[in-house]
């Protein structure tokens, strides 16, 4: 089964079914090698990063961000 497909098949899952499977499998990466999570991050971190140059997705600005979060959880 492909990547792909699981993730498709994850989220047609329940909401609490999601929920443990998301746990399992942060659960899983502490005991991945950090510089193998370092180096996935900063891809993701490079990823958007291209994103965001090539005006595929705009930004938000942080204050902005963190408004939204202050109100939504008090």
């Amino acid at each position: 089964m492909q990547s792909d497909e699981i993730e498709a098949a994850a989220l047609a899952l329940a909401p609490e079914a999601r929920l443990r499977l998301t746990h399992a499998l942060v659960r899983s990466l502490e005991s991945a090698d950090p510089e193998i999570i370092r180096g996935l991050w900063l891809n993701e971190a490079e990823r958007r990063n291209a994103e965001m140059d090539e005006g595929a997705v705009d930004g938000i600005p942080g204050e902005q961000v963190l408004a939204r979060i202050r109100a939504k959880y008090p």
